[in-house]
């Protein structure tokens, strides 16, 4: 194991960045800032409730194409995978989340912040099938 990619520092930023956004967004709109459920919702309201969604989502979008334009040496990356297995690995996701009732940023930051038992059991389980996915298929892409 290398630690060529251990980053520390941005990883530390990164995070305090996600912690005061969602902190933000709950004490401002008294919103949880779960992605998935941001994203499911969007297409269902209107009004007010459609705006401020839109422009979370149009935040995440801006910050990441400034970031990637500023500092292009972190947006590099080496896809392993085939586009086909992106995809159905997106989809899989998309199946977990609504199984969930909520994704690694509503129930990980947001509701492990609320100190929620069952944010606390979904964050597990994340973690824990993640662990096991990297060690069932760490194997095919070495």
């Amino acid at each position: 194991m290398t630690i060529e990619n251990f980053t520390p520092a941005s990883a530390l930023a990164g995070g305090i960045l996600i912690g005061l956004a969602a902190a933000l967004l709950w004490f401002a709109n008294g919103r949880l800032a779960g992605i998935s459920n941001i994203i499911g919702q969007m297409f269902l309201t209107a009004g007010e409730e459609l705006s401020w969604r839109l422009c979370f989502v149009a935040g995440l979008l801006t910050a990441g194409a400034v970031t990637a334009s500023l500092f292009p040496e972190w947006a590099q990356f080496d896809l392993q995978a085939g586009y086909g297995q992106v995809i159905v690995a997106g989809l899989l996701v998309g199946v977990g989340t609504r199984l969930g009732s909520g994704c690694t940023s509503g129930h990980g930051i947001c509701g492990m912040g609320r100190l929620s038992p069952r944010s606390l059991a979904a964050t597990i389980c994340f973690v824990a099938v993640g662990m096991l996915t990297v060690g069932v298929l760490g194997g095919f892409t070495r």
